[in-house]
């Protein structure tokens, strides 16, 4: 049904309209039918009643008193930067004024792009925002995030996450589409924002009509106006009336105290729902059991606790919740979320009225000497307590209850979240680097210089890979590994499938390994049944073959299921996560896209041949040779070739389930943590490893048993194949794709 138009006396705000709506295209009689109706500048239609109902609370926004400022500075300016809390409205609001800048210009330089570091909230800006506007979502107003795009040549206004901005430099290195780029959520400090701020600095330069808008945090402020000069700065302010209680001696005993609090807050009667920040995901399923557990004595007159844990890696959030949790909590008075997340993603909701933070957080920080990431525990940063603490920010009455002294916070807390770029592999962004270089954007001006060890560490992989060529600058096969948004590695298993015509199988087990994890998360007591389920997958030459499985077997039931209920009843009775097949599902679909648009050989599927087995393992052996672990005793203690830190299989490895021990195994995930488990493994012999191996990537390994052992198969290999491993050239990939694959 559609909704009843509103017409007011007056226009609310100035508008601009296209010059489709002039008298002079022969539409008379539809300008006069709606001559007494305020039209929507963006598409032409009148006005819903809708639309001033959300531009009434718009206007309540504290962003909004500073419009008429913000479009005079982006009328004389070329950059500004926005400077506000959270929900103050800048990431909403902006790009709608800018929006309405390039209309007035006729979009002569393009549209507008507004640049998001997480993917939910990309799409859910966007569905706001074509909301506001009173347009449509994939029309007007769009959103890219990685393996989806919901945008037409026609969009106006689209958000992005900064990676997918980042990747479109590759083929228009300008961004000529874009009269206005808004970068957001700068305090995040992901590397693609940080690659950006330095490229856009050139971009500039070669494009003087083009606008650059900066949103951020007021912590990172005076680093920007550095990093940028002496440009307009808009500070919003907003107060938020929470209360703050800080609760010293309470980490100790953080399980305990998060409990006591949980029901207190549900005993006193007082309506709202509670969010609770954990340091980490094993800490979650803790606080989940315990909670659970606890929660059924409770007095059942004040209802019960609906406990929704919300793990890092899945697309679920609090404004978003499952079906089977909305109908829970229309029956039941709360919701207790577990996160160890930013808190980025529950800025939209207004439900919540209880923040629960423990202070602490486990960050991964990449070790370029081990090429592995540590898990370590440490305080979260001054900004994103302030962001923690905004999301009750609407709340009347909402109450933050902080684990931790106010001296931990002024004194062990730092000010400001580090920058990923200083603390994560570079492998990737250096690939980028490499291949914009070519476009003419060489040198960039970071804002936190990149370790030089973590970059030497980046461009000795990449040349282990073939990448790059005698002179450091991307080969051939580096150009067409950039074309994947993929890791390097797997990049280059895709490539080397293609000489061992394995590609089918081989884009599915890049889809499985780069879509969250498609195992569920496992109710207390339900490990045995899942267990029994999951060994009808497991194949017995590894786990990178029972992704292939699984993802098969997923596909068999949707082709022959009648409804997507049906798939999702199969993933449930297995234990499968159906969103995260479905995501590995687009993602091969993407993949697949790509091989045929470079024009790339792809052999038609054989798995479960002993042929095909042995092709998968070299192509995933040419990818990630550096990624080979030994066990050293018979009991499953793998030692990594690369360093002299131990580890073992992860229980859910098809090795482990079926208690056996394979001596080499290549692995996909480590880290050095608690566990130090190996993730997605499968076996490898020590020959396959010399034939296929870059002979100076095994001149460069310490010294080591396991080397020592590898010198020894090389020593007994025939000159055939030691002449074999010399040629790695695709024999099946003609000169002549490759040279279509160059930068147009």
């Amino acid at each position: 049904m559609e909704e009843e138009l509103g017409c007011p006396n007056s226009s609310p705000e100035k508008r601009y309209f296209p010059e489709s709506l002039d008298s002079s295209d022969g539409d008379e009689e539809r300008i006069l039918a709606c001559e007494d109706l305020e039209l929507n500048p963006f598409d032409g239609l009148p006005y819903s009643s809708r639309y001033y109902k959300l531009l009434k609370e718009r206007e309540d926004l504290p962003i909004w008193k500073e419009k008429y400022s913000f479009m005079e500075y982006l009328l004389q300016n070329q950059i500004v930067i926005i400077s506000g809390d959270a929900k103050c409205g800048k990431s909403s609001q902006v790009p709608q004024w800018c929006a309405e800048y390039c209309l007035s210009i006729h979009y002569q330089h393009g549209g507008v792009v507004c640049t998001q570091v997480h993917k939910q909230t990309a799409v859910q800006l966007a569905l706001r925002v074509a909301d506001e506007m009173d347009v449509n979502i994939g029309h007007e107003v769009g959103y890219v995030i990685p393996f989806e795009n919901c945008c037409t040549t026609e969009t106006i206004l689209r958000y992005c996450t900064d990676d997918m901005l980042q990747r479109e430099m590759m083929s228009n290195p300008f961004l000529g589409s874009y009269g206005v780029i808004i970068l957001d959520d700068i305090h995040e400090r992901s590397i693609a924002t940080d690659v950006l701020l330095g490229l856009l600095k050139d971009v500039l330069l070669a494009r003087p009509e083009l606008k650059l808008i900066i949103n951020s945090s007021p912590h990172l402020i005076s680093k920007l106006s550095s990093y940028y000069g002496n440009v307009p700065l808009i500070e919003v302010k907003h107060k938020h009336p929470v209360e703050v209680v800080y609760l010293s001696g309470a980490q100790k005993e953080s399980f305990e105290s998060i409990l006591r609090l949980i029901f207190e807050i549900h005993n006193s009667g007082e309506k709202g729902d509670v969010v609770v920040f954990l340091a980490c995901e094993q800490d979650i399923e803790k606080a989940y059991e315990i909670v659970c557990q606890e929660g059924s004595d409770l007095n059942p007159d004040l209802g019960e606790l609906v406990v929704v844990p919300l793990y890092p890696k899945e697309k679920c959030a609090l404004f978003k919740p499952s079906d089977e949790t909305e109908k829970r909590c229309q029956i039941y008075q709360r919701r207790v979320v577990l996160t160890a997340s930013s808190g980025e993603s529950l800025i939209w909701s207004n439900t919540v009225k209880f923040v629960i933070d423990v202070g602490m957080e486990r960050r991964k920080v990449y070790n370029p000497r081990i090429r592995a990431n540590s898990l370590v525990t440490q305080p979260i940063s001054q900004s994103q307590a302030e962001i923690r603490k905004q999301i009750l920010g609407s709340s009347s009455s909402g109450k933050l209850f902080c684990l931790y002294s106010e001296e931990f916070a002024s004194k062990d807390m730092r000010p400001l979240k580090p920058a990923e770029m200083q603390e994560a592999n570079l492998t990737s962004m250096v690939l980028f680097m490499k291949r914009i270089d070519i476009a003419g954007l060489g040198r960039c001006d970071f804002m936190n210089r990149p370790a030089p060890e973590s970059l030497m560490q980046a461009l000795e992989d990449l040349d282990y890979l073939a990448a790059l060529d005698n002179d450091g600058n991307l080969s051939e096969f580096g150009i067409i590994m950039s074309e994947f948004p993929l890791d390097p590695q797997l990049s280059k298993s895709i490539l080397a499938s293609c000489e061992f015509d394995c590609v089918d199988e081989m884009l599915t087990i890049a889809a499985m390994v780069t879509a969250p994890d498609c195992f569920s998360h496992l109710p207390r007591g339900a490990e045995e049944a899942a267990l029994t389920c999951w060994k009808t997958f497991l194949h017995p030459e590894g786990d990178h073959f029972t992704l292939i499985n699984i993802y098969k077997a997923y596909q068999d039931t949707a082709l022959s299921s009648t409804s997507d209920h049906c798939v999702e009843k199969w993933c449930h009775d297995h234990f499968l996560n159906c969103s995260a097949l479905r995501t590995a599902d687009v993602i091969r679909a993407e993949l697949l896209e790509i091989i045929k648009r470079i024009e790339l050989p792809y052999a038609e599927p054989a798995f479960g041949s002993k042929e095909n087995t042995l092709n998968i393992r070299k192509a995933l052996l040419s990818g990630y040779f550096m990624q080979i672990a030994r066990d050293v005793d018979g009991s499953g203690n793998y030692l990594m070739l690369t360093h002299k830190q131990v580890a073992q299989l992860h229980p859910r490895c098809c090795y482990a389930v079926a208690r056996k021990v394979p001596e080499w195994v290549l692995f996909h995930k480590f880290s050095v943590s608690d566990n130090n488990y190996i993730r997605i493994a499968s076996e490898v012999s020590p020959e396959l490893f010399m034939q296929l191996a870059p002979q100076y990537y095994f001149s460069n390994l310490p010294p080591s048993e396991s080397k020592d052992i590898l010198q020894q198969v090389m020593d007994h290999l025939s000159p055939i194949s030691t002449m074999k491993k010399e040629q790695t050239v695709c024999e099946k990939c003609p000169e002549t794709t490759e040279q279509r694959c160059t930068v147009q």
